[in-house]
């Protein structure tokens, strides 16, 4: 059966977790996947005290970081025109990484043989495309997909050293942005401790 869009948004609360104010982390002050340029950009004031800030962020409820996801991660960005079967890893990455999320769903499917306009927008193409290859291969699309999302974090700690905790932990495991794309592929296809451990093996 597949997760309903309110399951998949309280996992996406759950594995954001509560504020964190990380300085390596472009996305500033953030809690429960609600960053503070976020509140700023919807004018949300949740403390109405005039201004917003991070004490914004702070105050923001569990109900509404899943209002604001749903709305703005989700509804507004069309993600609900994707097929069910692909919108869980799509949306997670969404609240993640913005379009890059649907730049990389438009990749893949131009691989597999749907040749779009990689813009970050579910257009009538996009969806269609997407509809066409749920349908025809599936398990293909969900791990495709979830293969070019873990690429897509071990190239950018690759560029940005300060986003390389984020990829492996301090042990050499695997870390979050890592663990997090392979939630959404089939076992085969997670990479092994030793396979994690040698693509990272270069950064310092």
């Amino acid at each position: 059966m597949a997760p309903t869009v309110n399951s998949i948004v309280d996992d996406i609360l759950t594995r954001e977790g509560g504020y964190v104010n990380d300085a390596d982390d472009p996305g500033g002050p953030t809690k429960f996947g609600v960053t503070l340029v976020t509140l700023r950009r919807l004018g949300m004031d949740v403390t109405r005290d005039g201004s917003v800030d991070t004490d914004d962020v702070k105050a923001l409820s569990r109900r509404d970081a899943a209002d604001t996801i749903l709305r703005h991660y989700y509804q507004r960005p069309r993600l609900n025109a994707l097929p069910e079967i692909v919108q869980p890893s799509v949306f997670d990455m969404q609240v993640n990484a913005g379009a890059q999320a649907v730049r990389l769903l438009q990749q893949v499917l131009g691989e597999m043989g749907e040749p779009l306009i990689v813009d970050g927008i579910v257009g009538r193409k996009t969806a269609a495309a997407a509809a066409r290859m749920a349908e025809k291969a599936p398990e293909v699309l969900v791990n495709a997909y979830g293969i070019a999302r873990r690429n897509y974090y071990y190239a950018l700690a690759d560029r940005r050293p300060a986003s390389r905790k984020y990829a492996r932990r301090r042990d050499g495991g695997k870390g979050g942005w890592i663990t997090r794309a392979e939630e959404f592929i089939a076992p085969e296809y997670r990479l092994s401790d030793a396979a994690h451990r040698e693509r990272t093996a270069k950064w310092v």
